[in-house]
């Protein structure tokens, strides 16, 4: 791609100081001429190996926290903070799932050397309509392409179902009164409560219609809707007949809707009339009219069905097109039918789902998670990681269009029985306090966001936070992208006040679930750190010569072995997952990801290290936002850099080379940013 004057560029950027433009041209220049640096190395630490913390000196009051992480931050400009260590009180490490360092190392242990034993217990406590081979190892792998193709099983001859083990399971002991979700909407004073019980009915319901529409075991179903309460159910209902869910986010183009539905080989969509965002109205089903209208026109792929949720409280009923024939009211049909249906009994190694992720090559990824390991994967992080006691009410403020809504505010928590609280609004609706008003409306006690959402909270000040109590709060986590110590701190310090361990999670829609995390109570936390891996993980870092280094280093993130949760292939295209992730350094699971260990084995994640730019912790990749800018007819060509962000982490600087003729104007520059 040519370098044209700088006067014919049009720089599409969320911050035009000087010195970001200067940096995210510089990184522009590199990248055209393919000079991407290296140094983007990572580490992860080998827990057995890993020395006792030398330096952990207990902190003292709000304030000299804040002066010590500003001091540390000046000495660390990529937020690195290696003497800051915040301990955890006696009185939660006492009543912690895991209490110390040293009964962590042993379970790590147990689930790196014996793996049957270890996940074998584990996943007796699901049922299990058939048990898997007691014979065979629990897992089988390959992860070198040199030996054959890359494959993964785990539990070999299990059969089960996710949805019975979320609900059913939960309703024959007895529960089926336990309140399993909270939903709030947009606006204050719009809730409802969900018990057990109604849960499955309604899942039930919704498998009756599914299966009379056609739906059988295998096909692919497409979710695109909003957090209204009949997204998770839709996902469970999927899930109950054997039918792969495909959910994509509600804020996706009709481009995209389309694309995907095709990849997927959709069989049946469901949608909603709109939603209410704040003050702001997306009409979902208009944008599923024009995607359905893409797939048949450019792909002749017809959709059969469309069954579209009537959200009212967003738009009356005759502002949403409706194709009779196609088109099908959910709350005029789906009531029709029983409260009871047939499960169907999946094998371990079975589709559950697929979600499409970005990829530095441009297009979208099919990522395919399975029945058996993710079932176990999603309950266990889940229990250990926010030390889930039955009883805490659980708020993860993810979106189900993004693995996070996937794993930990739907699978997870209800295959733990929790109770999970979903919201369909914005943070700063209508005011900035409505989260904390929710946490205290509901009695959170388990709270899980994005750094972003944290920062952009903190840019309004503390007293949104403080007029509410969060007494109930006792676990926070984080998730996404990695936390800066400042934001951290703000977190711990004021939303937390200062009591509540962090689990600073790290992750991929590709890993099924979070691989490295503080372990509440477990040991000393670092601000900015995601510390030691999770069980069954072992994570090496690797030098650019794919060596493992040992000690303190940087490097790529690499994970040697298989866990329960990870993504089996990308659908349609095995030959690509294998290119993506195993080929680059062979024999492990590369992340795409860099980090590095510090003196005390602790983990800090420095970033990605391909063509992907991470956004308020969703993965873009340059070259689809690239191919969208270039399909517009004023655009010649176009190249896309990230830059760093105070809020998002990243943001997106596009440089587009206008076509001969063409002028800027502000006019011109929003049609760019709106394809």
């Amino acid at each position: 791609m040519a370098i044209v004057p700088r006067s014919r560029w049009i720089l599409l950027n969320q911050a035009d100081d000087d010195s970001s433009r200067e940096k995210a041209e510089r990184r522009l220049t590199m990248s055209l001429r393919h000079l991407v640096p290296q140094e983007f190395i990572h580490s992860v630490p080998r827990p057995l190996s890993l020395e006792p913390c030398s330096s952990l000196v207990p902190l003292s009051g709000a304030a000299s926290a804040a002066a010590a992480t500003a001091a540390a931050e000046a000495l660390h400009p990529h937020g690195h903070i290696d003497e800051e260590v915040v301990h955890v009180g006696p009185e939660f490490s006492w009543q912690a799932h895991v209490r110390n360092r040293l009964q962590y190392d042993q379970m790590w242990r147990q689930s790196i050397e014996n793996p049957t034993r270890f996940w074998g217990n584990v996943a007796s406590e699901f049922f299990w309509h058939k048990k898997w081979n007691a014979e065979a190892p629990i897992v089988s792998h390959n992860f070198d392409v040199r030996n054959g193709p890359v494959a993964v099983e785990w539990f070999g001859g299990g059969y089960t179902n996710v949805c019975f083990n979320a609900v059913d399971r939960h309703v024959a002991a007895g529960r089926g009164e336990t309140t399993a979700m909270l939903w709030e909407g947009n606006d204050p004073g719009d809730d409802a409560r969900i018990s057990f019980n109604e849960l499955l009915d309604q899942i039930c319901q919704l498998s009756n219609f599914l299966r009379a529409a056609g739906v059988r075991k295998g096909d692919t179903v497409c979710l695109y809707m909003p957090m209204v309460p009949e997204l998770p159910i839709a996902m469970l209902a999927c899930a109950r007949i054997g039918a792969i869910h495909s959910v994509v986010f509600g804020g996706f183009s009709a481009e995209s809707l389309a694309g995907r539905m095709v990849d997927c080989k959709c069989k049946v969509l469901l949608t909603c009339s709109g939603v209410r965002r704040g003050d702001k109205l997306l009409g979902l089903k208009d944008i599923a009219d024009t995607a359905m209208r893409i797939c048949s026109d450019r792909d002749n792929m017809h959709i059969q069905t469309c069954l579209v949720y009537d959200n009212s409280r967003a738009m009356a009923r005759h502002e949403c097109a409706f194709t009779p024939g196609r088109d099908v009211w959910w709350q005029e049909v789906v009531s029709t039918y029983p409260t009871e249906a047939d499960v169907e009994w999946m094998a371990s190694e079975d589709p559950l789902f697929m979600l499409y992720t970005s990829g530095s090559t441009g297009k979208p990824k099919g990522v395919v998670h399975t029945t058996g390991g993710y079932m176990v994967y999603a309950a266990t992080t889940f229990k250990f990681a926010f030390d889930y006691k039955p009883g805490d009410i659980y708020w993860c403020t993810a979106d189900c269009g993004w693995i996070t809504g996937h794993s930990y505010l739907t699978y997870g928590p209800l295959l733990n029985g929790a109770t999970i609280v979903v919201f369909e609004g914005t943070p700063t609706w209508p005011d900035p306090g409505r989260w904390w008003h929710i946490v205290d409306k509901y009695k959170v006690t388990i709270f899980y966001t994005a750094p972003t959402a944290i920062r952009s909270l903190e840019a309004f000040g503390d007293s949104y936070v403080r007029r509410h109590s969060r007494a109930s709060l006792r676990v926070l986590g984080s998730v996404g992208e990695p936390i800066n110590p400042k934001a951290w701190r703000w977190y711990f310090e004021v939303v937390g006040g200062g009591r509540c361990p962090i689990s600073d999670t790290w992750w991929q829609t590709e890993t099924g679930g979070i691989c490295i995390t503080p372990l509440p109570g477990a040991w000393p936390l670092k601000p900015g750190s995601a510390s030691l891996p999770f069980f069954g993980i072992e994570p090496v870092i690797l030098d650019q010569n794919g060596k493992e280094q040992d000690g303190p280093c940087e490097g790529y993130l690499c994970l040697r072995r298989p866990w329960p949760g990870m993504a089996r292939t990308l659908f349609g295209d095995h030959a690509r997952f294998e290119a993506t992730y195993f080929s680059v350094w062979k024999g492990y699971y590369t992340t795409g990801d860099g980090a590095r260990r510090d003196k005390d084995g602790y983990i800090w994640l420095t970033g990605r290290v391909d063509d992907v730019i991470n956004v308020s912790g969703h993965r873009i990749s340059t070259e689809e936002v690239e191919s969208a800018l270039d399909a517009h007819p004023a655009c010649a060509e176009a190249a896309v850099v990230g830059y760093d962000h105070d809020v998002k982490g990243q943001g997106v600087y596009a440089f587009v080379t206008l076509m001969d003729g063409i002028s800027p104007s502000d006019s011109l520059r929003k049609a760019l940013k709106d394809s």
